[in-house]
């Protein structure tokens, strides 16, 4: 698996956390920055790694801002990306499960690094289930223009 990471000046924190995370349990990834803690426009850090993951160039993305909440509607405007917001380990392992997202964004000033490294490694390990699922997703597509 190839995950491409980015955050905004917000989430700067949280995602070296991540990578860190990333590191340890030997999944490769690209850091998209930004790589300085002056303010920055999360739809500029969250365009790019959605566009690679929709192109699969990337498996999977992460995206981290304050709350995730702008990263998450800049990936989710990208085609082909399911984009989940996740600040608890249930929804980590179920929009894997059952919504086959390929983005989970996140919020630093939302939850510390212990439950976002939780998240993080629940959501990157976790598979899409298929079977009555896979019509769902389908669904979503076909809403796609």
């Amino acid at each position: 698996m190839k995950v491409a990471i980015s955050s905004d000046h917000g989430g700067n924190n949280l995602r070296k956390e991540i990578v860190n995370l990333m590191n340890e349990i030997g999944i490769e990834y690209q850091d998209f920055g930004p790589h300085t803690d002056d303010s920055v426009d999360y739809p500029d850090y969250a365009t790019p790694v959605a566009d690679r993951v929709a192109s699969g160039e990337f498996d999977r993305g992460i995206l981290i801002c304050g709350t995730g909440i702008g990263m998450s509607i800049s990936a989710n405007k990208v085609k082909g990306i399911r984009c989940a917001l996740v600040h608890d380990v249930f929804s980590a392992k179920a929009t894997r499960g059952h919504n086959d997202s390929n983005i989970l964004a996140m919020g630093e000033r939302v939850i510390g690094p212990g439950l976002a490294r939780e998240i993080a490694q629940t959501w990157l390990t976790e598979e899409f289930e298929g079977g009555r699922h896979e019509k769902r997703i389908q669904k979503i597509t076909d809403l796609e223009k």
